[in-house]
């Protein structure tokens, strides 16, 4: 999907909802309480979620942008020719030091799975889910439980790496050792440099990505969570689900098409923080006791 296509599915409600709707018509605006008694129900069965950053940073992880705090602000020490040259891919094959200084700080195991991770485990425990789509490059779902399956990486994993030379798999955590050194990851057959299968700028987004193209028109509920929905092309999928799918915005603000025009009867936004919004949805829904539980279990095994 393309800028001039999402453009024109985020026209909602304002009288048209572009690609994928209709008119607004008179329809009572939907609560929270409403999307919580249609989960509990088994009336919304097919859920896709939609995430990126703002789920992550209540485990520590940095986000990329944010001023002052973002990664992209405290790149100085990398001695790069300007911050996003270390997720260029051209810049890492000519100088692959600074990505492994950061991915030392980054790696998934440094960090743990927060509530909202594990909200979302639930819902996959429950039958609910039908994919979850992140932007986030931690595997902090899947150090929750959320099978891979299940996942949709936009922008890639540590999970899985490649011999950016011969082209030889290796799973992410023979690159551990490796990336905790300080050190470039080498092939154990060409000696080339091991990338993780991260989605550099200038490289082409997991063939995954594309069950979007069956996953988001059988959905029966969206929730995005934790994005700036700046992003593309992931930023346009917020527009892909049929007109009469509900969506429910968790997030520090409105953003992409809950921050234009008129509000959709369909849409409901929880603004503020992000841990403590999916924590009232928890609330609503009953499963408070069961989160805890799973929580306390990861926090045992880690």
């Amino acid at each position: 999907m393309y800028k001039s296509d999402a453009l024109a599915a985020f026209i909602r409600c304002g009288g048209s909802r572009g690609l994928f709707g209709g008119p607004r018509g008179t329809a009572r605006q939907q609560t929270l309480e409403d999307i919580a008694a249609n989960i509990r129900e088994n009336r919304f069965k097919r859920i896709v979620v939609m995430a990126g950053a703002g789920i992550s940073t209540p485990s520590g992880i940095p986000d990329f942008r944010s001023p002052g705090s973002g990664l992209y602000d405290n790149l100085q020490r990398y001695n790069l020719p300007y911050a996003e040259a270390i997720f260029e891919i051209n810049y890492f094959h000519h100088n692959p030091d600074p990505f492994f200084t950061l991915a030392k700080e980054l790696y998934p195991r440094n960090y743990k799975p927060n509530l909202t991770h594990y909200f979302i485990r639930l819902l996959h425990d429950k039958g609910h889910l039908l994919r979850m789509y992140t932007q986030n490059i931690d595997g902090l779902e899947r150090l929750a439980g959320v099978p891979p399956k299940m996942l949709v990486e936009a922008h890639g994993t540590f999970a899985t790496a490649t011999c950016t030379v011969c082209r030889r798999d290796y799973k992410g955590e023979e690159l551990r050792n490796d990336i905790m050194k300080g050190t470039v990851p080498r092939c154990s057959v060409c000696k080339g440099v091991i990338k993780p299968d991260i989605v550099f700028f200038g490289e082409e987004l997991p063939r995954q990505f594309f069950t979007y193209l069956t996953d988001f028109p059988m959905a029966d509920l969206l929730i995005i969570m934790g994005t700036s929905l700046e992003v593309e092309p992931f930023a346009s999928l917020a527009g892909a689900v049929r007109s009469s799918v509900s969506r429910l915005l968790i997030n520090r603000d409105l953003v992409g098409p809950f921050a234009w025009g008129s509000p959709c009867p369909n849409d409901v936004a929880e603004v503020g923080d992000v841990v403590s919004g999916v924590k009232k949805l928890v609330e609503l829904l009953g499963w408070m006791q069961e989160l805890d539980a799973l929580m306390s279990v990861g926090t045992e095994a880690s």
